[in-house]
């Protein structure tokens, strides 16, 4: 990255960065078709009630991620989007239904579990808002986030990794979270998500608060994480550019799900557009 502040990394030699032949026509590069991934689902909704004390928010949610993709969910605000995702990491409790894991130990519910366990077993989440430790320096705040973890060797690999991906995060290991920009604090809440080696990475409205400039680089960084191997679960209010990077997507209104398609179909669908593209951009 250049020594200018926030600016779009390119490779040495002024090359764009690879993925930036993907991101349509307008953009200046090839338009190209996700796939649909095949598979059981790595992390399913299935039947899902839940709220806040007496309110209820969420009805009946059913979902699912299969492993390797990137799923959005769509929705003006206050129509239950991050519920879901509080929801799905227990900080918010589902009064019913099941929330499902599968990985290398089988079939594990998550419902009824607390916070800490399902970040344990692979769950974790950048925030709206990022939430950063201000005071602490941006090694502490990543090191947060493997306070989880004892594979000491696996987690030095990835904190090389991390800094890899965030080169200006390298720069600023030593500088309090909170003197960072607003970009650069992006980043740093998305590589301490990364450092508890999630097997699902939740993010909520990633782009909120940021440059348009800034924007493009956050969506390029979460198709970067993604074909690293980890499966995405993105919250956002900008539909359009969620849905260029996504696999498919869920639209969710007033607690529930009243569209689920691939992103491709869903960026075709004339109603989609008038009724929620429109709305939610």
């Amino acid at each position: 990255m250049s020594g200018q502040p926030d600016q779009p990394t390119v490779q040495q030699g002024g090359e764009p960065r690879k993925d930036e032949a993907s991101r349509g026509p307008e953009a200046g590069g090839t338009e190209t078709v996700k796939q649909p991934k095949s598979g059981e689902a790595l992390l399913e909704m299935r039947n899902v009630f839940s709220g806040y004390g007496p309110v209820r928010v969420l009805e009946d949610v059913t979902l699912d991620i299969k492993r390797g993709e990137i799923v959005c969910l769509l929705g003006s605000n206050a129509a239950g989007k991050t519920t879901t995702l509080k929801t799905i990491l227990g900080m918010v409790k589902a009064n019913d239904g099941q929330i499902i894991l599968r990985s290398g130990n089988g079939e594990e519910r998550l419902d009824g579990l607390r916070t800490t366990e399902i970040v344990s077993k692979g769950i974790t989440m950048v925030p709206e808002g990022r939430r950063l430790f201000a005071r602490m320096s941006v090694r502490e705040n990543l090191n947060i986030g493997a306070q989880l973890r004892d594979d000491h060797e696996k987690m030095q690999k990835d904190f090389d990794r991390i800094l890899q991906i965030f080169p200006r995060l390298e720069e600023r290991l030593t500088q309090k979270a909170g003197t960072l920009s607003g970009g650069e604090q992006q980043m740093l809440a998305m590589g301490r998500a990364l450092m508890a080696a999630p097997k699902v990475l939740l993010m909520d409205e990633p782009s909120m608060g940021l440059a348009p400039i800034l924007v493009q680089q956050v969506f390029d960084t979460i198709k970067e994480i993604n074909e690293a191997g980890t499966t995405i679960f993105l919250v956002e209010q900008n539909a359009n550019m969620a849905l260029e990077i996504a696999d498919r997507a869920y639209v969710i209104q007033t607690g529930s799900i009243v569209l689920a398609d691939t992103a491709k179909a869903l960026l075709d669908d004339p109603k989609m557009k008038e009724a929620y593209l429109g709305e939610i951009t």
